[in-house]
């Protein structure tokens, strides 16, 4: 026996809709949560170094180191320099200057001739840098070679209320480094990279990798670890290894994370992912109780609110702020439901 069933029009769109609905939750989950890959991943070798070195600001008015040696003998080995005699070795010492550790952060592929912006930080006893001028300073990294040279006038930013300055000890020379040292790499022809992600998950590396593979039409990439996927160049980007990041870094991810919820216990902030769940569970707490339903019931306390089963933590922190929870005792109610289980999410708090 064959049945014909009669479609109207209508009704045919509505299953249509119905199942490409269908099909973009199961296969295309948080899609709206979609992250650029350069958002969520570095690429290993590319990233920051950083720059130290000491110096001098001078020009101080009174308001520099008083009696620090190490100022004093920096000011008498920089007079010697400059082809001054000072008799006697005798230290020098002056108010007007300061000792100080500079600072800036050199970005990758950074080239001869570009500038910087340093922090001149204060190490003595001075007061301010205010008005100072930072003298010729080498910048050095961690292989101990000079990459940069630092000097121009300190700036130590805004004023507070018309009468102090932010931190008058600590302030910045914009542009203030020249950078008279490249970092000699040849990033364009290398034949395979690795990336970091800044978040170690293993759905999101397996994510990554078949996203990649996806776009580049064959089998490049391949999570190593949580943290790693490492990636072959293909042979149409040979000695382009710059375009095909180009094209990597802005992939969409889903990134995937673990449930976790974060509590502030000076301020009493609470932030958390989306669909956080508690299991059924009786909270008392002082003359307060909270249940969630589906837990043993008892004695109830003053106050009292109740929660429906599968309720989520955002339910219960509207609870708890309706029922006038301090700080402290959040920090102590969420501890114990993590303790015991209630709490579905990793508990971190600050």
């Amino acid at each position: 026996m064959i049945i014909r069933l009669k479609w109207r029009t209508k009704e045919i769109n509505l299953v249509v809709l119905f199942i490409f609905v269908l099909t973009v939750v199961i296969f295309f989950p948080r899609l709206s949560l979609a992250a650029r890959l350069k958002d969520i991943a570095s690429v290993k070798g590319v990233r920051e170094n950083i720059l130290i070195g000491y110096g001098i600001a001078v020009g101080l008015r009174g308001t520099g180191d008083s009696s620090t040696d190490i100022t004093s003998q920096s000011l008498t080995r920089l007079f010697g320099k400059l082809g001054l005699d000072i008799q006697n070795n005798a230290n020098v010492k002056s108010k007007n200057a300061a000792a100080v550790i500079v600072t800036a952060k050199l970005p990758p592929f950074s080239r001869v001739g570009s500038q910087l912006d340093v922090t001149v930080s204060s190490i003595g006893d001075a007061s301010s840098l205010e008005g100072g001028m930072l003298l010729v300073t080498p910048l050095r990294a961690g292989d101990q070679s000079v990459y940069a040279v630092a000097q121009g006038p300190v700036s130590i930013g805004s004023i507070v209320d018309g009468t102090s300055k932010n931190f008058p000890t600590v302030g910045r020379v914009i542009s203030g480094a020249t950078i008279e040292k490249d970092f000699d790499f040849n990033f364009a022809a290398k034949k395979n990279f690795r990336l970091a992600l800044h978040h170690a998950d293993f759905t999101t590396a397996a994510r990554v990798a078949a996203v990649i593979n996806g776009e580049l039409g064959g089998k490049f990439a391949s999570a190593r670890d949580s943290g790693t996927i490492d990636v072959v160049v293909p042979f149409n980007y040979d000695g382009n290894s710059v375009e095909l990041l180009a094209l990597i870094e802005n992939v969409n991810v889903n990134e995937d994370s673990k449930a976790r919820v974060v509590l502030n216990e000076r301020t009493g902030t609470i932030v958390m992912g989306d669909h956080i769940n508690i299991i059924p569970v009786a909270v008392s707490h002082g003359d307060m109780a909270i249940e969630i339903k589906g837990a043993p019931k008892g004695t109830k306390p003053q106050r009292v609110a109740e929660l429906k089963s599968g309720a989520k933590v955002s339910d219960l922190v509207k609870a708890l702020n309706t029922l006038g929870v301090q700080p402290k005792d959040l920090t102590a109610i969420f501890q114990t439901l993590r303790e015991v289980g209630a709490l579905q999410a990793d508990l971190e708090i600050m």
